[in-house]
Formats: structure tokens, C-alpha cells, sequence
């Protein structure tokens, strides 16, 4: 048990000794005979505040090497002790400082200090020439891939997954059948299939019309839900079997926004979905003009496309990267490709660039992601559509990212302005072998999956009552 020293220090014009130690009797001596000019360090510790320097006699500034007197070695001590000891600076510097915190931080124990040694004044080590050298800044931890991603780029969860959609915050969302399709078969959803199947019970009429009519119910009720988690808008998808139907396509985008009405959902904050079709082109051009219902061009291969979606001023398109490459490593002798020469990633590069050089006001959102790469390759898109798989991939990299697009270097581009009517988008289309035959299978994968979905529903709705 440390003792209470009194007061210390003659006035005398002589430095006080300044006992380091445990206590008096680590001193060999009792506390009234402790010489008047003597100051234990435990004195010095509770009576000095934080800037304080060790007590010293008045006269001139003591340097900052100034040292104290130690008292006599104990007797019978074999460890000569010296007789002066050298004060560092108080306060310690700012290194040393960092470093004390960095260490408590990182939960590192200060040992305890030995009976009858000098505690250290610091607490920690000196700081070395390396500690010097690293500059705060550079101490900071990087910020990951995605957060450097969201500087330049808005990043779009491509996912109907709510867990995700909370863990990476995304500022929009997009839906297509596939991701409903297994989204619904999971059972932390099936209160939102439920609720689908009573609806479209409750509609009534034939069966067909029933199963339609719980199917866009369901689709809405995920892009409710999405919206509760994200600030911006979520794209929810026409059915890809009216691909080649205008009208029916501008009516059940308008039937899909009566239904976000009915949960209080406004249609500013939805996209609808609609193939890169002529036909779908189109249909994106009346509902944008008269109807006001923003527009979102999927499936989008080829170069026409882009052309046509701009001329029709829809609010979005989402040109696919991901099976660009796949059509290019399945039909080409090149099986792999360097982010900047990647086939899908070039095809997203030229349509911002013409979009940015002509001042169209679509915007660009890549789609259809195969790695990261992919993506890093595209910062400075507009937006970009990123799975959960490819998010977590890049929130775990920490690599300084740089915008590979902007506005001024599309400006500078070397392209010429276009404009399709009918025949020149078809025949322009038509040229391009990746994008016709990507747009075709892309529209059949999309439709069997609806038609998946729409059996799940059917046998929810209908499988016990007809025995099935």
C-alpha cells in the first residue's frame, strides 16, 4: 500500500529530489524521515495535472533535459541504482500519445510495475523511426471497394432479397421474375405469397385471370417491401411474354402501377421493366409522354438499341454486361478477357459515351455482372445493378478505385449521332449475332421463369381444391 506523502519542497532554491518507488519504505525510510526537499512520486502524480511538468525550484527555465536527484541506494541492495535520472518531455508527444491509444484500443494491458522500480512515464514504448514515418492519413483504413464505388457511381441492388438490401444499403433496387421466382420459394417470404393467393381469390374470374392477377400482386407486394429499406425507386417487370405486344404492355405497366397505388406506393418511385424490343421501345415512349410512368430497358445487347431507347426518352436502360461475355467466351477462341478489353464492359463504355456526348438525359445503368472487375472497370457509370454475391466481394477489397467514365471524356469522343426509325433499328439490330440471339434467349428465360412462378401460385391457390 503506497503512502500518503505531505506537502514537499523547502523554497530553499534547490531542486527536490523526486523519490521513485513503490513508497517510503522502498526508500529504506519512514515517512517523517523523509528529507523536507524530497517529493515521492505518488506526490507527483495526484497533485500534477495533465501539461504539468515534474516539480522543480524557482530561478531560471530548467531545460527540457532537467534532472532530479535519486535518493541513496536501499541498504543491502545488490543493484547499484544510478544517481541521476533523466525526465522526458511532458507531455509526451503526440506519436507517443497515438500509439498509447492505438494500443488500448487493440486491448493491450499496461504491465504492472514491479516493487521497488521506476514506473515508466509514458506507458508504452518510444516510438520508433517507422512510427514517425506513417502519416495519420495513412494510418486510416481505406475505405472498401464499394464504399469508394458509391462515390462515383449510384450503386442498384440487383436482388429481391430484403436481408440484403438492409446489409448493403443500395440507393435503388431491381426485380425480374427470376429473383421473385426465388425469392418466393424461401420461407421468410411465404407471408407475401399468402397474401398474393388471397388477392387474386378475392379478384375472382377465371383461373388464368386469377393466377395473373396474384402474380403482379406478388411482384408488387416485394417492390413495396424493397422500398421500405431503400431511399430511391425499384424496378418491377413487365411480364416478358407481352416482349413483342405494345399495347399489352402499356396496359399491365399501368395495371402494375394502380396496384402500388392501392399500398400507397406513388409511381415516382417505380420503374417498370420493359424488353428492349421495338415494340417495347415504344410502349416506354407513350407511357413516359402520356402517362408519366418512368421506364426501365432491360434486356439491352446491342448498340441500336441504345440509340432507339434514347430517341424515345425513357428514363433508364440497363445494357447487360455479364452475358455480352458470356456469348463472346462460348463463340470465340478468347476464354478470358481484362476488365478493360471485356466485350460487355466496351459495349457499356460506347453507349454512355454517345449518351454523354449528345446530352440525352437517359440514364445508364450496367447490368448483368460476372466479377468485380466488371464493375471497377465501369466506375463513373451512372448506375450500376450489382447481385448480393459481387457486393459482399467488393466491401471485403480495399483498392484504390479511380472513374474510368466521365462526361468530359465523352465529350471528346470520336462518334457519330444516329437516328433509327423502324427499319434501320431492325436492320441495325439484326446485324449485331450477339444481340439478337442474347435478346431472344433472354426474353425465353425471363418468360419460363414467369410461368414457373405462376405454376407455384396455381397450386397454392387451386392444388388442394383440384386435387393436385
Amino acid at each position: 500500500m503506497r503512502d500518503r506523502c505531505p506537502g514537499g519542497g523547502s523554497g530553499r532554491g534547490e531542486v527536490p529530489r523526486v523519490v521513485l518507488g513503490t513508497g517510503d519504505a522502498a526508500a529504506g525510510r519512514s515517512r517523517a524521515g523523509r528529507a523536507p526537499d524530497e517529493l515521492c512520486w505518488g506526490q507527483w502524480r495526484r497533485q500534477g495535472r495533465p501539461g504539468d511538468r515534474p516539480p522543480r525550484a524557482p530561478g531560471p527555465r530548467a531545460s527540457q533535459s532537467e534532472s532530479f536527484s535519486l535518493p541513496p541506494p536501499r541498504p543491502g541492495s545488490s543493484r547499484p541504482r544510478p544517481s541521476r535520472v533523466r525526465v522526458p518531455d511532458w507531455p509526451p508527444p503526440p506519436s507517443r500519445l497515438g500509439l498509447a491509444r492505438e494500443r488500448a484500443g487493440r486491448g493491450c494491458a499496461r504491465r504492472p510495475v514491479p516493487s521497488g522500480h521506476a514506473p515508466s512515464l509514458i506507458g508504452t514504448r518510444a516510438p520508433t523511426a517507422a512510427d514517425m514515418s506513417v502519416s495519420p492519413v495513412k494510418r486510416q483504413k481505406m475505405e472498401s471497394a464499394l464504399d469508394q464505388l458509391k462515390h462515383h457511381t449510384t450503386v442498384v441492388a440487383d436482388t429481391g432479397d430484403f436481408n440484403a438490401i438492409d446489409e448493403y444499403k443500395p440507393l435503388d433496387a431491381t426485380t425480374n421474375p427470376s429473383l421473385i421466382l426465388a425469392a418466393a420459394q424461401m420461407p421468410a417470404y411465404q407471408k407475401l405469397v399468402d397474401d398474393a393467393v388471397a388477392y387474386g381469390k378475392k379478384l375472382g374470374g377465371s383461373e388464368e385471370e386469377q393466377i395473373k392477377n396474384a402474380s403482379d400482386k406478388l411482384f408488387v407486394l416485394f417492390g413495396a417491401e424493397i422500398l421500405k429499406r431503400i431511399p430511391g425507386r425499384v424496378s418491377t417487370e413487365v411480364d416478358a411474354r407481352l416482349s413483342f405486344d405494345k399495347e399489352g404492355m402499356i396496359q399491365r405497366a399501368r395495371r402494375l402501377i394502380d396496384l402500388y397505388k392501392e399500398v400507397g406506393v406513388g409511381k415516382d418511385r417505380i420503374l417498370i421493366k420493359l424488353s428492349s424490343t421495338w415494340e417495347g421501345i415504344q410502349a416506354g415512349r407513350v407511357l413516359e409522354a402520356e402517362y408519366g410512368i418512368h421506364c426501365n430497358m432491360t434486356l439491352l445487347f446491342s448498340f441500336a438499341q441504345a440509340v432507339a431507347c434514347a430517341e424515345a426518352g425513357v428514363t433508364l436502360i440497363s445494357p447487360f454486361v455479364g452475358r455480352i461475355l458470356d456469348w463472346y467466351v462460348a463463340n470465340g477462341d478468347k476464354k478470358t478477357y481484362e476488365p478493360s478489353e471485356d466485350p460487355g464492359v466496351k459495349s457499356v463504355t460506347k453507349i454512355y459515351n454517345y449518351y454523354k456526348k449528345f446530352g440525352y438525359k437517359t440514364i445508364v445503368m450496367g447490368a448483368s455482372f460476372r466479377n468485380t472487375g466488371q464493375i471497377k472497370a465501369l466506375t463513373g457509370c451512372d448506375y450500376l445493378t450489382i447481385s448480393p454475391k459481387l457486393l459482399a466481394e467488393l466491401s471485403k477489397e480495399h483498392v484504390k478505385l479511380t472513374p474510368t467514365l466521365s462526361v468530359k471524356e465523352a465529350q471528346a469522343c470520336d462518334l457519330e449521332k444516329m437516328h433509327l426509325d423502324e427499319k434501320a433499328f431492325r436492320w441495325h439490330h439484326n446485324e449485331d449475332q450477339m444481340a439478337v440471339e442474347k435478346l431472344s434467349d433472354g426474353i425465353r428465360r425471363f418468360a419460363a421463369d414467369a410461368v414457373k412462378l405462376e405454376r407455384m401460385l396455381k397450386e397454392r391457390m387451386f392444388g388442394t381444391e383440384n386435387g393436385k
